[in-house]
């Protein structure tokens, strides 16, 4: 069986890094030797490196140059796997998690790149179904990229999987990279040397803090924004990010701040909603009306429909009488 490495960025995590090694621990312990975990103390100064350690078998690597792509870079080549899982600190694995990423990897091996969605816990319900929504607007982006327009893939930050392989025939990562566009940067390379795939089968637990700070549609927006500079321009539109560290307030949902931004962004959303549903119903009435005004009449439609039974009825009165001439002739032919 091939190794996999997790690789885990943490910067001031002391608050979710436990929930995030439980949940690797507690899966890593059916494949034994398969697994090794690597927890990259990211310039932290809290209590991090040091709950990182007290976990047996966890590995800690400290990286003081401060950024996500530094963590990865400095993870992965600490790690010895054939295949790196890249999983944010603040995560929870999902049930089975481990069991679908070896069986997809073992039924493809075109497989280079593995994703799936995020699933936050911490978050208002009406906010994770417009979530939800996002996401199958972006699998659909998804499917246009990777198959019509083949400019590159979707790999979620923080629940992907790629293949060392693959990494090291790409060059590694890009260590230019910020924040933003780094795990479409890495889909986009890897996408020109194999399969680059997004499912729903590998959802990932995850806070939304990052999403309940600057708001949904906002980060909605900054996503897709970054998404398409990275893949089409080949560099993110966004060169700067905020670190959300809130302190925890005992409380399962987190308080979404409404920012002006933030309701500026869904007013134009509601409104481009109404827009195009007030469009299609309106275009529905005018094929209506058009088709109640033509010469076309019910009568004419009954004269039409009666004219079409009548010829099948002759063609079938036809066909009859040619099968029975056949069957006579054979029959005499046999007897002769």
């Amino acid at each position: 069986m091939v190794k996999l490495s997790f690789v885990i960025p943490a910067y001031n995590e002391e608050n979710h890094i436990r929930k995030c090694l439980g949940s690797i621990c507690e899966q890593a312990q059916k494949y034994s030797d398969s697994v090794e975990i690597i927890v990259v103390n990211n310039a932290s100064t809290d209590r991090t490196a040091e709950i990182a350690a007290s976990y047996p078998g966890v590995q800690v690597v400290h990286e003081p140059r401060k950024g996500i792509v530094w963590a990865r870079r400095a993870g992965y080549l600490k790690s010895s796997g054939e295949l790196i899982a890249n999983v944010d600190s603040d995560t929870i694995l999902t049930p089975n998690w481990l069991d679908t990423v070896f069986r997809e990897f073992s039924k493809n091996p075109n497989l280079v790149g593995l994703s799936g969605p995020f699933k936050y816990y911490d978050l208002p319900k009406l906010t994770s179904r417009m979530i939800n929504f996002f996401y199958k607007l972006a699998y659909g982006l998804y499917l246009l990229n990777r198959f019509v327009l083949r400019k590159g893939s979707m790999l979620q930050g923080g629940n992907f999987i790629v293949t060392r392989a693959g990494l090291e025939k790409i060059g590694g990562y890009d260590t230019s990279i910020e924040f933003y566009g780094e795990d479409t940067n890495i889909a986009r390379r890897l996408h020109e040397i194999g399969d680059v795939k997004f499912t729903s089968k590998l959802p990932m637990h995850s806070s939304g803090r990052r999403l309940a700070e600057e708001g949904p549609l906002t980060m909605a927006i900054k996503y897709t924004r970054n998404y398409f500079w990275m893949t089409f321009f080949k560099k993110p539109k966004d060169n700067t990010y905020i670190d959300h560290r809130p302190q925890d307030s005992g409380q399962p949902t987190r308080q979404i701040k409404r920012t002006k931004r933030e309701i500026l962004f869904g007013v134009c959303i509601a409104s481009i909603t109404f827009i195009i549903l007030a469009g299609g119903a309106f275009a529905t009435y005018l094929i209506g009306k058009q088709i109640i005004a033509s010469d076309f009449s019910i009568n004419e439609a009954k004269a039409a429909t009666l004219k079409w039974e009548k010829r099948i009825s002759a063609d079938i009165v036809t066909f009859s009488h040619k099968t029975k001439a056949q069957i006579q002739n054979t029959i005499r032919e046999i007897k002769e």
